[in-house]
């Protein structure tokens, strides 16, 4: 089942009626009038309103009322009232997919296609860094953004850090809770893995064809069927859920408060006010300061994590000896 943000006009017209006169009942001969559609239309509009999650009353003589909205993070719920410029005007939503990302990269290259968003109710190859596989039941947000940027190529190792920044400060705007930040692209509560970025780019002649960025948010999931599927995993370290905070959130809240901050940090790297982002994302690390050990592509490195660079990399410190990591597994190893 795929839907989108613009192809299901009759369906959205009757769905907001609903929603906005959700304290009458309202015949299938109102509905018909005020919408001119027909009668039946309206009745199969109902039927596939409710099937999407929606609780609608039904009385004879009465006619139609809702009770409550879908918990799906449905297209046309993200975009309603979704105050940016570009991220997250269009949206499509699968109830099953192999990956966002996968299908985010099929699209990326339509110039219409920036800022679009895709999510899926569950996937079935969710993919994390380093192409490990990333558990993805429903009852989590799992999605994909295609972005077309303005800043240079140097800044791409930066964006999945501005990017974890920008979910973490929507988390704490909706959530009222504090997650830590864990180099590169990680979001943490309580030391436990509760979010993760994931970046593709392309690339021709030097300059940035597209971005997608890849989410994965542990929004209200079975934190113990995931921890006994991944442990044992390397660099497991834990999982938490974010509905296990007991905050009666929406999903669709927090990914439209986290589609604003994303598209707020995008357009001060597309200014290239990096160290703005640098101050942000050290404020809330976990990484910093702590020592730590590094699996890359040149070995084990061991440290102190002093800080990141203007392009997002890690300085590790030791006798002296300062490295730079752009990528790599890490452990802390100190508290």
């Amino acid at each position: 089942m795929i839907y989108n943000s613009f192809d299901n006009p009759g369906l959205v017209k009757v769905l907001t009626f609903l929603q906005t006169h959700n304290t009458e009942y309202l015949s299938g001969q109102d509905l018909s009038d005020v919408l001119r559609i027909s009668r039946i239309a309206v009745w199969k509009h109902i039927k596939k309103i409710q099937e999407l999650g929606y609780t609608i009353e039904s009385k004879q003589k009465l006619g139609y009322k809702l009770i409550s909205n879908s918990q799906e993070l449905l297209p046309w719920e993200i975009t309603k009232g979704l105050k940016t410029k570009t991220i997250g005007q269009q949206a499509y939503y699968f109830d099953s997919i192999d990956s966002t990302q996968n299908q985010a990269l099929k699209m990326s290259n339509e110039a219409a296609n920036n800022g679009t968003v895709i999510v899926a109710a569950k996937q079935t190859g969710g993919k994390g860094r380093s192409g490990r596989k990333w558990v993805s039941p429903k009852g989590g947000i799992w999605l994909s953004v295609i972005l077309h940027p303005k800043f240079d190529i140097s800044i791409t190792t930066l964006f999945p850090i501005a990017s974890a920044l920008a979910l973490s400060i929507a988390i704490e705007k909706t959530f009222n809770i504090f997650p830590e930040l864990k180099w590169p692209n990680d979001l943490t509560i309580k030391g436990k893995k509760v979010a993760g970025m994931l970046v593709d780019v392309s690339l021709e002649s030097n300059k940035i064809e597209n971005l997608v960025l890849g989410v994965g948010i542990n929004f209200d999931v079975d934190v113990k069927q995931i921890e006994k599927t991944l442990r044992g995993t390397p660099n497991f370290y834990g999982v938490a859920s974010l509905c296990e905070q007991k905050n009666n959130i929406k999903p669709v809240q927090l990914v439209q408060t986290f589609l604003i901050e994303l598209e707020k940090i995008y357009e001060t790297l597309n200014k290239r006010q990096t160290k703005k982002i640098i101050t942000e994302w050290t404020k809330r690390s976990s990484t910093i300061g702590k020592q730590v050990e590094l699996d890359t592509i040149n070995g084990k490195i061991k440290g102190k994590a002093t800080k990141i660079d203007e392009d997002g990399a890690l300085v590790v410190s030791d006798k002296g000896k300062s490295s730079r990591i752009i990528a790599g597994d890490i452990v802390h190893l100190s508290k």
